[in-house]
């Protein structure tokens, strides 16, 4: 089993996405949570984005993304919930190679704490593409502090033991090759 943390911090590039029909950038409090608490770690804001919950300006806006080199991980806040508008999960699950089954799972279960069964119509998600790790998060200021600070957080960085996801990442970016947690060397 390959445990692929290291000792020395590896500073990702992140770019930022707003899913949202009535916020402004001066009016965007999610994507401000996201965008300090990614450079309080010590990662790179690549690009940030605000957008109406479309499908086709998500995938658009995303495809772009992933096909970045500098671009790491995508961070999108918004557009999870369950009412007509909300198309974040239809839009971004085509564009995913690898599904992480467990993110959803894990955000709905850190969140129960602070929002009771009303974790349960969360639609959270995230995936791998193209090396790129994509997060769908709802889109409360609260959601994304909660999705930094109980997953995110440890998961992107690179000493978190026993793995992280820094090493499933660009490697060209990244500089770590070989087999994640859990797989044979």
């Amino acid at each position: 089993m390959a445990h692929l943390n290291t000792l020395r911090f590896q500073p990702l590039g992140v770019a930022v996405l707003t899913v949202s029909d009535t916020r402004t950038p001066d009016t965007d409090t999610s994507g401000d949570t996201l965008v300090n608490a990614l450079q309080a770690a010590g990662h790179r804001l690549v690009e940030r984005g605000l957008i109406i919950d479309d499908i086709w300006q998500i995938r658009a806006r995303l495809a772009v993304w992933i096909a970045d080199p500098q671009v790491q991980v995508v961070l999108v806040s918004g557009g999870t919930g369950f009412t007509a508008r909300d198309n974040t999960p239809q839009a971004v699950a085509p564009l995913l190679d690898r599904l992480v089954d467990g993110f959803g799972e894990l955000f709905r279960q850190v969140s129960v704490a602070e929002i009771g069964t009303s974790a349960l119509q969360s639609r959270a998600l995230a995936g791998v593409s193209n090396g790129t790790l994509v997060c769908c998060l709802p889109g409360s200021p609260n959601a994304c502090r909660t999705a930094w600070e109980r997953i995110l957080g440890e998961q992107l960085d690179s000493r978190t033991g026993p793995c992280n996801f820094v090493a499933h990442l660009q490697a060209s970016v990244n500089g770590v090759s070989g087999n994640g947690c859990g797989s044979r060397s």
